[in-house]
């Protein structure tokens, strides 16, 4: 079974090759019941999203990680990938801004990669 850190890993390198920008991990231990980690990053158009929900979702299934949900793809204005310990959020450029869910999760921290 994949570790949450571990599937952190793979879901950030999933979203950086596929050119996701701004990408945030948040640490939600101690903070909520939901996940360990949120993952937030965005693409600039809804095919760049929709490639980056997909690679996510590929790579996590090779890795025998149990993709929980995927929610958004029709639209991909905002993609929701559920792998249970680690919940990614893929966004349009344009919904990122509005919708600013790190504001919500201010308490959490950033994971910073090494």
């Amino acid at each position: 079974m994949i570790q949450p850190e571990e599937l952190l890993e793979l879901v950030v390198d999933a979203a950086e090759d596929k050119k996701a920008m701004n990408l945030v991990a948040l640490n939600l231990k101690g903070i909520s019941l939901i996940a360990d980690y949120f993952m937030i990053c965005h693409g600039n158009s809804e095919t760049q999203v929709q490639a980056i929900a997909t690679e996510i979702r590929k790579r996590a299934e090779e890795k025998g990680a149990r993709v929980r949900g995927l929610e958004g793809m029709d639209t991909a204005r905002w993609v929701l990938v559920d792998l249970g310990d680690v919940v990614v959020h893929v966004f349009h450029r344009d919904d990122r801004e509005y919708y600013n869910i790190e504001r919500l999760w201010s308490d959490a921290k950033v994971v910073e990669r090494v």
